[in-house]
């Protein structure tokens, strides 16, 4: 039935593909770490990837959860992703609703007002994410990983990372900018679906050539 959890995220990743518009800039740049990280995979046999963005609570959040579940999807088994920030906030409440929208399930498994921490999963999930706000460097966050800061305050503002394999800048627009307004649960969804497409698209590729 087209209601359940897994068709419904199944089907929200494969749409946001289909439904993905990029300038030939960008479809380079994603491109380009696809192929890196394929070519890694293949001397390493193992590759963390850490999305960094300031305060890992929107933009990097999203980004891990759609590579863990494009790893899950292409039954990529030597990847793992994580997530940090240069300060650390919350996985933000608006970003945790439209996951949960798109049919990815939360459970508290450490109740904080400020920071919670949460145990995500999809249907057939082998290893529950575990979902935080946090440093980039945090103990959780295996290394060495290739770096992918998805803002370009963050690019500019943190010059060093360190244990990183490689670095690159995918800056998306933050969502943050709508959470006072009316339409902000449209305005998470669009960059749900942004992010999950170009996480798609980069995953395709890895499987392709790998």
């Amino acid at each position: 039935m087209l209601e359940t959890v897994s068709i419904k995220t199944e089907l929200f990743f494969k749409n946001a593909l289909i439904d993905l518009k990029l300038d030939n800039s960008r479809l380079e740049l994603l491109k380009s770490i696809a192929l890196f990280i394929s070519d890694e995979i293949q001397t390493r046999n193992k590759i963390n990837i850490n999305f960094i963005s300031p305060h890992n609570s929107r933009r990097s959040q999203l980004l891990q959860i759609w590579g863990n579940y494009a790893a899950h999807y292409f039954k990529l088994k030597n990847i793992k992703t994580f997530s940090g920030g240069t300060a650390v906030t919350s996985f933000y409440r608006n970003t945790v609703k439209t996951l949960q929208e798109v049919g990815f399930k939360f459970q508290i498994s450490e109740f904080s007002h400020q920071n919670p921490k949460y145990i995500i999963s999809y249907e057939n999930c082998a290893t529950p994410i575990k979902g935080f706000s946090k440093y980039f460097d945090d103990s959780h966050n295996e290394k060495p990983f290739i770096a992918i800061v998805s803002c370009s305050k963050t690019e500019k503002n943190c010059p060093i990372i360190s244990d990183t394999i490689k670095r690159f800048s995918l800056p998306f627009s933050d969502p943050k900018i709508y959470d006072n307004t009316l339409n902000k649960a449209e305005k998470y969804l669009e960059s749900n679906k942004q992010i999950a497409g170009e996480i798609h698209y980069i995953f395709k590729i890895i499987k392709q050539n790998i």
